[in-house]
């Protein structure tokens, strides 16, 4: 099927967001429309069918979420803030006023592009859904949509809108709710009033959206997906609240386990295909595709210059993304999910070793000038020597887990799993350990993701064998950096960090936001 839902409809309508166009301040959303103009957006569409209508707002909302795994934003700011990925300085490249050192290092800085960015696409797109939610108002007060037909897709609006939220209550703690297209004052929210929004949000609305999974509901926001959002708020609640919500976590990976609509897949990598639809472990993904849905560019982001070659690209990459040493080394060589050292054509998280052409047999060169000018194979080495500023450009594994298709250009195809599967049945395991140490359905179910991946089972399990699982199994998902808090690592030393504040849990609030919005507090160490 299709990347984007009813790919036919959305051009007969020609109603589109650019993953560019939508990353605006939030202080800038609230006055973008006004009652006057959406009526003349409606007779603008005067021709289009109720459905159209409601397609076209909705779909509109849904394409806000593609600047995700852009880098420069949220996600970027999750996974390099983590000990799973960094990105080196190679000379001149990728120093980038030296924000992504920083980060890594939990040197968080108010005026680094990566904080603004990040707010920005949240907050971006909370307006767009709080303006799509708005249009149906007024189409419904002109008679144009009778209410009964919005029901679904408000109650889909909403829990969009949660899940920026819940990035957002994450990311950045106390900050604004806004459920308005126009708000005169914006004030800030502590973080566990902005968890008691999301988590009503959900309550209210998630009995509302369909109980299936078809290809009708493929990428977006359904009856299960909501589940497996509000799961992730209790598993986290601790942190956001000072409460632990262990029984609630549970609950809702029940509701999706007990289900019958998904199970673990036998291959792992098939959740990460270019053509990934047929998943039945991905609960809720972001439909990229290469021509009509941009913003993934993870093959631009990790390979190397050469690797054009290995995958006879369409661009040349640019050499940023690695993995720590200690990361890529925490995974048993026998580990299915890590690759197999200088075999390319065998998937793994990871591509390590030397590097080849297409062919898998002609090794790639490259220049190295150390002592004398000379050619030498790439060869990917777990090693990284130094930061910055003259990382080697051989430096560090990279990141394998999507596939890279032969030919593609710069944007990629891969579907990006939200939700998954195998998280609701870590999720599950960790919050009944932390109410019962013993408890077997845990060992139990952190073994049936173990031995997916070929290794052996455990006996018993440890907080460490809890977040050591999740880091391997979802790795660059997105996760990271809150499981690390969650379990109390996120402050400790590694490679070329040093032990950090706890305040810098929370990323610091943009200088400019701050500047704008008097009603708006930094956070602390900031």
């Amino acid at each position: 099927m299709g990347k984007i839902i009813n790919h036919q409809m959305m051009n007969r309508i020609s109603f589109r967001f650019s993953p560019v166009a939508i990353l605006l301040s939030v202080f800038t959303l609230t006055a973008c429309l006004d009652i006057d103009e959406e009526l003349s957006l409606d007779e603008k569409d005067a021709f289009l069918t109720p459905e159209e209508e409601i397609l076209s707002i909705r779909n509109g909302a849904y394409a806000s979420l593609y600047g995700w795994a852009t880098h420069g934003g949220i996600f970027s700011l999750q996974e390099v803030s983590s000990d799973e990925v960094i990105i080196p300085q190679r000379g001149s490249d990728w120093y980038d006023g030296g924000q992504w050192l920083s980060i890594h290092r939990h040197e968080f800085r108010p005026q680094d592009e990566a904080i603004r960015n990040g707010w920005n696409f949240l907050y971006s797109g909370i307006g767009t859904c709080n303006e799509s939610l708005s249009r149906l108002d007024v189409l419904e007060r002109n008679g144009k949509i009778p209410a009964q037909m919005t029901e679904s897709v408000r109650a889909e609006l909403s829990i969009l809108r949660a899940l920026f939220y819940y990035w957002l209550l994450d990311a950045y703690g106390n900050v604004p709710i806004m459920t308005e297209v126009k708000k005169a004052d914006v004030y800030q929210s502590e973080r566990r009033e902005v968890f008691r929004f999301v988590e009503q949000e959900l309550k209210d609305h998630a009995g509302k959206l369909p109980k299936t999974m078809d290809k009708d509901n493929y990428g977006r926001l359904n009856y299960f997906a909501a589940q497996a959002l509000l799961a992730k708020l209790y598993l986290n609640a601790e942190v956001y609240t000072g409460q632990a919500r262990w029984p609630e976590c549970v609950a809702a990976c029940d509701v999706i386990i007990n289900s019958g609509f998904f199970k673990l897949e036998d291959d792992y990598f098939l959740n990460f295909n270019t053509e990934n639809e047929q998943s039945r472990e991905n609960i809720f993904v972001i439909p990229y595709d290469e021509n009509s849905a941009k913003g993934f560019n993870l093959s631009a982001l990790t390979l190397h210059q050469r690797s054009r070659e290995t995958f006879n690209l369409t661009f040349d990459p640019w050499n940023g993304y690695a993995v720590p040493q200690a990361f890529y080394n925490s995974y048993t060589a026998h580990d299915k999910r890590k690759g197999v050292w200088g075999d390319q054509k065998i998937r793994g998280n990871f591509l390590a070793g030397p590097q080849f052409e297409a062919n898998g047999t002609a090794p790639l060169s490259i220049k190295n000038t150390a002592v004398f000018p000379s050619e030498v194979q790439l060869v990917f080495i777990p090693e990284i020597s130094t930061l910055s500023p003259d990382c080697p450009s051989e430096a560090g594994v990279r990141i394998g887990k999507f596939e890279f298709k032969k030919g593609s250009g710069f944007n990629m195809s891969n579907d990006f799993p939200v939700f998954r599967y195998v998280d609701i049945l870590l999720m599950k395991a960790e919050a009944l350990w932390c109410l019962s140490q013993g408890n077997v359905t845990a060992l139990q179910l952190v073994n049936e993701v173990r031995e997916r991946a070929g290794i052996e089972p455990l006996e018993v399990i440890t907080p460490d064998d809890l977040l050591a699982e999740r880091g391997r199994e979802l790795f660059f998902e997105g996760w990271r950096r809150q499981d690390l808090i969650r379990s109390g690592k996120y402050d400790e030393p590694w490679a070329f960090k040093s032990v950090s504040e706890p305040c810098k849990k929370v990323f610091p609030i943009p200088n400019d936001q701050i500047l704008s919005n008097p009603a708006l507090q930094q956070n602390p160490c900031y």
